[in-house]
């Protein structure tokens, strides 16, 4: 009765795990979830709606405080525009660097055209670029502009027509623009981009005037952003931060959500980014305004209608400027990649506080920088990124190699005292508490330690995570291939048994895309179990029976570099273990030995029932 009772719990475990896992993979991993979901995005919005939002990051010519009033101004009611048509409309500056391809909006001074032409959107060759920023009117609204506040003088705004010195920005060639008031001001931005991400705007401003002014400097960043349309791998959760980011008082700020700023209402998100920066951060990608200079400066994030989200920054006071005197302030604008070793460059470079942690490393963020770089050095080392992988797993399973040889020294201990240990338990059945005592006191005499054996469980742990971490975020390894269907170690397995490896036009959910490398994943930790000794309690055996299978399921879902991981340590496991058997062979004759137990026990109680 009571081997049923644990097979009915063991069913029943299975069952939760299996059924509970998509909810769980949904609520904390919708990253791994939606990776292969394809979500539809309408090209329209019906006529009569609410209409289109700009985005338009406009500021008041009212106030020295930037962006006071409602940023979310909204067009008349219509449709949006093909990108095409859009950039059309106003005249441009050209963009074109070995990484960044787009256009300035002469209209405004914005960065509203960009796209990264080192990555593809998809995996396939006629792939367009990875487009970052997109101009107000058309779908994802997505820019950067610079400008002023002041109170009692015309200062440009989002519908200021500016002149231009090139009719392109290159990092030979920087780019000047300019406008003049009525009352003797003269505004300008010189940019000036590097040959990777980073754009320098130096705003400055002169006053011809009779009269001094006060003007305050500011950026922004500006974003549509349809929280009911997330792209795949794009929602934020809690293994891997999306959205509102940025270095506030020398700490990285990984808390604040869309939802954070909803909830602040016009008011908005403040805090002090002098030293800092603040943007918007994506998987891959990141939009960043970065102040230069030791002056006081505010960031804020704000909301505004129709899924309209704003990063700013500010100095803190307005800045006076006497006739014939000259103000000039300059602003980094980082949007591009998260490479990893990009962003430590600038953070050395240019003295910018803590840029490599806009990826989002998490906890052990001491141990997976070391790791990404002994991977990404393994990868230039092999050409094959999943060949990196498996040098990896030599070199962890080889690091840890002496403690799998103390593991098993105190396996074989715990074996040796078995028979003793039964004495005691028997001896002292009635009085839990000094059976306790006395296999205590036998631990200690014959030297052994029954938790030597978890060590090597507790430090895979960090090291699984770390590699998730990496393989999830980083956007060296996206898109990279290993051999055969494995086109993308950086996405679940793609070729699995239950559409007949694609014979039937069926795309199973999720949990149950079961790939080949998760299965060889199971076989593997299958076999590594049965070289393990046997479990005393018979539904713990039950439990270490089914956890194999469990995880096949588990861990379907997560990037086949993971899986890949995972398999070649279960192999070389497998390997370590035959030799270490071979170094104790007490343990495997004790393993023989109760293998027998069990077998003749289990003939003994079948005789029973049938008697």
């Amino acid at each position: 009765m009571g081997d049923k009772r644990n097979i009915i719990m063991a069913v029943l475990l299975t069952g939760i795990i299996l059924f509970g896992w998509p909810i769980l993979m949904e609520t904390f991993f919708p990253d791994m979830v939606n990776k292969n979901e394809a979500v539809e995005q309408s090209e329209q919005v019906a006529a009569g709606s609410a209409g289109v939002p700009q985005a338009d990051g406009s500021t008041p010519a009212v106030s020295t405080t930037p962006g006071s009033t409602n940023i979310g101004a909204a067009a008349a009611a219509g449709t949006i525009r093909k990108l095409p048509v859009v950039l059309a409309e106003n005249p441009r500056v050209a963009i074109e660097t070995p990484r960044l391809k787009g256009s300035i909006n002469l209209q405004g001074a914005r960065f509203d055209d960009l796209t990264l032409t080192d990555h593809t959107t998809e995996l396939s060759k006629d792939s367009p670029p990875v487009r970052l920023f997109s101009p107000t009117g058309t779908k994802d609204a997505y820019f950067s502009r610079f400008g002023w506040a002041g109170d009692g003088v015309a200062v440009p705004d989002d519908s200021t027509v500016w002149s231009a010195d090139q009719g392109k920005l290159t990092p030979e060639t920087p780019v000047t623009l300019s406008w003049a008031n009525e009352t003797g001001q003269t505004y300008a931005i010189t940019f000036s981009v590097d040959e990777n991400y980073l754009i320098t705007a130096e705003q400055s401003v002169t006053n011809r005037g009779e009269n001094t002014i006060a003007l305050n400097p500011f950026g922004i960043i500006s974003r549509v952003r349809d929280l009911n349309n997330v792209p795949p791998g794009e929602a934020d959760s809690w293994t891997i931060h999306i959205g509102p980011m940025g270095v506030f008082d020398g700490v990285a700020n990984f808390d604040t959500n869309y939802e954070d700023v909803d909830e602040a209402g016009a008011s908005g998100i403040a805090a002090d980014a002098t030293k800092g920066w603040v943007g918007f951060t994506d998987k891959y990608w990141l939009g960043a305004l970065v102040p230069v200079g030791a002056a006081k400066v505010e960031a804020k994030f704000r909301a505004g209608s129709g899924n309209i989200y704003q990063a700013q920054i500010a100095r803190e006071n307005a800045q006076v400027i006497a006739p014939g005197k000259i103000l000039k302030t300059t602003t980094r604008l980082f949007a591009g990649a998260k490479e990893t070793a990009l962003l430590d460059t600038y953070k050395e470079q240019y003295d910018i506080t803590l840029l490599d942690r806009a990826v989002d490393w998490g906890w052990f963020y001491w141990f997976e920088k070391p790791l990404f770089y002994l991977l990404d050095w393994l990868f230039k080392f092999s050409g094959n990124f999943g060949v990196a992988i498996i040098l990896m797993t030599f070199v962890v399973r080889g690091i840890m190699f002496p403690i799998a040889q103390k593991q098993f020294g105190s396996m074989a201990q715990m074996r040796a005292v078995q028979p003793k240990m039964k004495k005691i338990q028997e001896k002292f059945k009635d009085d839990k508490q000094k059976q306790q005592q006395e296999i205590m006191k036998l631990y200690k005499d014959e030297k052994v330690n029954p938790l030597a054996g978890c060590l090597p469980i507790f430090l895979q742990i960090p090291i699984f995570f770390a590699l998730y971490k990496v393989l999830m975020l980083s956007i060296e390894m996206r898109h990279q291939p290993f051999a055969l269907w494995i086109k993308d170690l950086s996405a679940p397995d793609p070729m699995t048994p239950v559409n007949l490896f694609g014979l039937i036009p069926f795309d199973p959910p999720s949990f149950l895309a079961v790939g080949i490398l998760p299965i060889l994943m199971g076989i593997t930790m299958h076999y590594q179990f049965k070289l393990n000794p046997q479990q005393m309690d018979p539904m713990q055996q039950k439990i270490f029976g089914l956890m194999p299978w469990i995880l096949v399921f588990i861990m379907a879902p997560f990037a086949a570099g993971l899986q890949l991981y995972w398999t070649v340590s279960n192999v070389l496991t497998i390997a370590q273990q035959k030799w270490l058997y071979s170094r104790h062979p007490q343990l495997k004759e004790q393993m023989a030995k109760d293998a027998e137990e069990k077998a003749k026990k289990a003939a003994e109680e079948k005789a029973a029932e049938s008697n």
